[in-house]
């Protein structure tokens, strides 16, 4: 991002005209707009709690000092950047304000180049700081499934409202989606959002039981049913009854179990192993799978029956890759989660740590950014973000990749602007035209971020 049109506002406090003429056009030519004040009485109406400023302030000044002023500040607004301008013999103070919560100090003379390069990193700190607000005011706002779905993508936005038809009926679904995807968090919201969230909600990977103890897991057994069942025990789906099984990773099941289970689906009732006693069963089943069903039938690894009793419905989740415009939300929420599991302060990603997150493949989809934000918040991702976490997807050619994050920025921008084109442009640092081509070429509505009265 340029400066040449930084969205931050200067807010100058000088009482010599020179100095302050002299700041203020230096300031200017650097690209921030500035508002030039002589004392703190004139200034204090123009700084009100989360604007988007940075304050520069003499401290020698008539009324009511720079120091002085940066404590009422603080009490305004805590995250406000303030750079005191100080005199040589006034070096100490400066110091003691820093430890106060001073952003930074400049010493009179200074150079032009000096100042510029203070305000722009507190107007770096100062925009990060307020994206990253308006960020968890999103994610406070938010509640239910979008709370636990979370993602502004057109993408999730289809995945919530399959959720919300399918919850409400007793069909049975297969999700789909790769590892990390977040197929259980699926199977969870159409559970607690349909007529059985007052039974339980049974998770069991296929993939994870022992093939000689399946039978036994999934329906249960008698006392005596084989060596070591000294009592009865429940199965999954009999402890499922009134709630809703989740079959996870069912590809994995065994042929043979999967004629049983087809049976139990048919019929819905099981027989516990070593008895003849049919138990009805009245469960709701949502299975998860890596893999087409479809295909891995038509391939013999999989029950072309079981699979048509299954596939009554179907959602799809899409990999993290394809929805990039998400992984702002999403980091952030991590963050915030990991910060209070660890007792951290939950730190903001800078320009290039975000680049980085757009630009990563992730292989491992959500689960994969949900371990980077705790070591993002843990300090274990190093300095260079981007070179942790590797360069552009493989698969992916340099145009594309570069694309799928202009297209990112450009809608994020658009949806803190509220579809303000003018305003994105001014974010983005580039010239309202060439945004307008941008969007042209990449086919984003703009209209379709514009904030409804």
């Amino acid at each position: 991002m340029t400066d040449t049109l930084h969205p931050i506002r200067v807010i100058l406090v000088e009482d010599d005209e020179d100095v302050r003429l002299g700041a203020a056009q230096a300031l200017d030519l650097a690209g921030f707009a500035v508002t030039p004040f002589g004392s703190v009485e004139a200034a204090r109406a123009a700084v009100q709690p989360g604007a988007p400023a940075v304050v520069v302030t003499d401290v020698q000044l008539p009324g009511q000092s720079g120091t002085g002023w940066l404590a009422e500040l603080h009490r305004l607004d805590a995250q406000l950047p303030v750079i005191l301008v100080t005199g040589h013999g006034d070096i100490a103070m400066a110091v003691q304000a820093m430890r106060d919560g001073a952003y930074d100090f400049i010493e009179k003379p200074f150079a032009s180049e000096r100042l510029v390069a203070v305000v722009r990193r507190a107007a770096e700190q100062r925009r990060l700081a307020l994206e990253v607000a308006a960020l968890r005011r999103e994610l406070d706002d938010w509640s239910g499934i979008q709370a636990t779905l979370i993602g502004r993508s057109a993408a999730m936005e289809r995945v919530r409202q399959t959720v919300r038809t399918l919850a409400a009926t007793p069909a049975d679904v297969v999700i789909y989606g790769e590892t990390g995807t977040g197929k259980d968090l699926v199977a969870r919201c159409l559970h607690e959002r349909s007529s059985r969230r007052g039974g339980h909600f049974v998770p069991v990977n296929c993939g994870g039981l022992p093939e000689n103890l399946v039978d036994s897991e999934l329906f249960g057994h008698e006392a005596g049913a084989f060596t070591g069942a000294v009592k009865r025990r429940i199965g999954k789906f009999e402890h499922a009854d009134g709630g809703t099984l989740f079959l996870d990773e069912i590809e994995s099941m065994p042929l043979a179990v999967q004629v049983k289970l087809l049976r139990a689906l048919q019929e819905r009732s099981i027989e516990r192993v070593g008895s003849n006693q049919a138990v009805p069963v009245d469960c709701r089943v949502v299975a998860a799978s890596k893999v087409d069903l479809r295909e891995a039938s038509d391939a013999g690894r999989f029950r072309a029956d079981l699979y048509y009793r299954l596939g009554v419905a179907f959602i799809e989740l899409p990999p993290l890759r394809e929805r990039r415009e998400d992984i702002p939300l999403l980091f952030e929420h991590f963050t915030l989660q990991a910060a209070k599991r660890y007792g951290q302060t939950a730190p903001v990603p800078d320009t290039q740590a975000l680049s980085a997150l757009l630009g990563h493949a992730w292989p491992g989809n959500v689960r994969e950014l949900r371990n980077v934000a705790d070591r993002f918040v843990l300090g274990l991702l190093g300095e260079d973000v981007s070179a942790t976490l590797g360069g552009a997807p493989q698969g992916v050619s340099l145009p594309e990749h570069m694309e799928q994050i202009e297209r990112t920025l450009l809608t994020e921008s658009l949806r803190r602007q509220h579809g303000d084109v003018g305003l994105a442009a001014k974010d983005l640092g580039v010239p309202k035209a060439t945004l307008y081509d941008k969007l042209k070429r990449l086919g984003i509505d703009a209209a379709a971020y514009r904030r409804e009265e």
